[in-house]
């Protein structure tokens, strides 16, 4: 009876090694939150799961700080112990405590050795153990540190919005935590950069205008100047092209060559205007005329590939606005925001990578866009339109500020989401098939290409949703203010345009993985603070008495079992 009894234990305890053992090699997990909080995106996995060399990073959020850094670093620590699933033992990190040192010598150089290195500090109130409040400084940031390069990352994301809450401000950062462990990580194992390469020599915008983007561009991406000169591998080493804005004509050696660069499976992101009206005439004589743009030869390029830039203007209730004065004559100015129905605010209808979660875009002087040809191989999706009040003007026509002064009729914005940015997917036919120009063929070197790869390519008709402000500054500088500033009212500020344009060279440059992060959002459920004044007192009798009721209940319960039982 003993042998039999040690046998059966014998076998199990082996079936409880045998099953560790093979658990040891079998991941899952279950996620129950609705924007699964708690589940890496794909890009994150395959990144950390292509790591071939450690990451230390040096979290400076730890010791006694108010809640909201506490759930911050909660959530820093659980984002990266989700990295070591995927990463293995790529991925190290250790939570640092600057005020640890008593000495207060010593703390005032452990400060100034974290800021040096970029770590942003922030005054918080908090109170002390004898329920006093007091200051501290608390450095809500870290340090990537790989093969010997330091990579700073400060998690607070501070809105310009002085009504947005500190609670609102510590939730955002939590948002964006995997984006911005994602972005830098990125950064620092990538070992060889895309090259992007604004096209020059067609009037297009400079780079005073473009500055702002270029930047945020240069984050990710090699970026250049080219002017294509009719070179026909001026081209070669680019992943994606911009084309920002031109006012004068592409002639055909020059399309050839971005037409062969789209057939070699580039990518094009195109801005172009359609019809030409300045803002600025408008401060000066009261009225412009908006014409179409003298010739461009963009058009039939464009309609072999699937698209065509009305000649017309979008009007829209939804709009960014202008100051006008509307003091009487010879008065005191007196200046009041008004909308202005030709700066539509841009939004998208579906949930494409590349819009989703985008804010409102700034736009000047937008035309329409229609999707033509019935080429099986192209898919469109429109990416960004009008709001449901718009319509539209056609061309040549007199604009006016006398406009502010009419009574607005929504009746007459019977236009809903007019197309103005449309991505293009697929195999695209050469605009050159059967027709390549003389001076061309000369060159025995083209290698001509008559249908591309997979390859895709983003039209917007409105190049100034590119294009920063420009302003001189105090010492007579030209000065750059960033994309997305409104040119009249510059505390009037949008990411939208910002977030649009690297959502679309993300996208264009394969790089999904990275904007899937960057656009995904967490919600965190933030306690109601005055319900919670209403309703303390009977969720601490509950949160008492239920544990005590449970506990006796129980107790009765396992006495009345136990007694029928032994009864039998």
């Amino acid at each position: 009876m003993k042998k039999k009894s040690f046998i059966k234990l014998f076998y199990k305890i082996l079936i409880i090694i045998l099953i560790s053992y093979i658990s040891s090699f079998i991941f899952f997990r279950f996620d129950l939150t609705s924007e699964n909080r708690y589940t890496l995106s794909e890009g994150t996995k395959n990144l950390m799961g292509n790591l071939d060399d450690i990451i230390y990073i040096e979290i400076y959020l730890d010791g006694e700080m108010p809640i909201g850094f506490k759930r911050l670093k909660n959530s820093i620590k659980e984002l990266l112990d989700e990295f070591k699933i995927y990463a293995s033992e790529n991925i190290e990190y250790e939570f640092i405590n600057p005020s640890e040192s008593e000495d207060k010598k010593t703390r005032r150089e452990i400060f100034k050795q974290i800021i040096d290195k970029g770590i942003i500090p922030t005054n918080v109130q908090d109170k002390d153990a004898e329920g006093a409040m007091t200051q501290k400084i608390i450095f809500p940031g870290a340090l990537i540190i790989y093969q010997g390069e330091e990579y700073v990352l400060n998690f607070l994301k501070q809105s310009q919005n002085p009504r947005v809450s500190a609670e609102r401000n510590l939730n955002n950062s939590i948002q964006a935590l995997e984006y911005e462990f994602v972005n830098k990580i990125y950064k620092a194992i990538e070992k060889k950069r895309k090259k992007i390469a604004f096209i020059d020599g067609h009037g297009e915008l400079g780079i005073p205008e473009t500055r702002d983007i270029m930047i945020s561009l240069s984050e990710y991406y090699d970026v250049k100047r080219v002017i294509i000169n009719h070179q026909l591998r001026a081209l070669n080493d680019y992943e994606a092209i911009v084309i920002a804005k031109p006012d004068s004509t592409f002639d055909e050696k020059d399309k050839f060559v971005i037409d062969q660069f789209l057939m070699n499976g580039g990518k094009i992101l195109w801005l172009i205007d359609a019809v030409n009206s300045n803002l600025d005439s408008l401060a000066k004589k009261n009225f412009t005329i908006a014409l179409p743009y003298k010739d461009l030869n963009l058009n039939d390029i464009l309609f072999k590939y699937g698209v065509r830039i009305n000649n017309d203007l979008i009007q829209d209730l939804q709009s960014s606005v202008i100051p006008v004065n509307v003091s009487l004559n010879k008065s005191k100015p007196q200046w009041r925001a008004m909308p202005w129905l030709y700066f539509p605010l841009l939004n998208s209808e579906n949930q494409h990578t590349i819009t989703k979660y985008v804010n409102m875009v700034k736009s000047e002087f937008i035309s329409s866009i229609d999707t033509v040809g019935g080429n099986p191989e192209i898919n469109k999706k429109i990416l960004l339109s009008s709001s449901k009040y718009s319509k539209i003007i056609n061309t040549p026509v007199s604009i006016s500020l006398d406009i502010l002064k009419e009574r607005i009729n929504q009746k007459k914005f019977n236009k809903s989401n007019i197309p103005v940015a449309v991505l293009l997917e697929g195999k695209f036919e050469s605009v050159f098939k059967n027709r390549i120009p003389k001076n061309i063929l000369k060159n025995k070197d083209i290698n001509f290409i008559e249908k591309s790869k997979k390859t895709s390519q983003i039209v917007v008709s409105d190049g100034d949703i590119i294009k920063n402000i420009v302003k001189i500054s105090k010492n007579g500088n030209l000065q750059s203010l960033p994309l997305g500033t409104d040119r009249y009212y510059e505390h009037a500020f949008t990411k939208g345009n910002t977030e649009f344009i690297l959502n679309a060279i993300n996208y264009l440059c394969d790089d999904s993985g990275l904007m899937s992060v960057r656009t995904r959002e967490i919600t965190l459920r933030m306690l109601d603070k005055e319900k919670i004044k209403k309703e303390k007192l009977k969720w601490q009798i509950i949160n008492v008495i239920s544990p005590l009721i449970f506990v006796v209940v129980f107790g009765i319960s396992l006495f009345f079992i136990k007694k029928n039982f032994y009864k039998k």
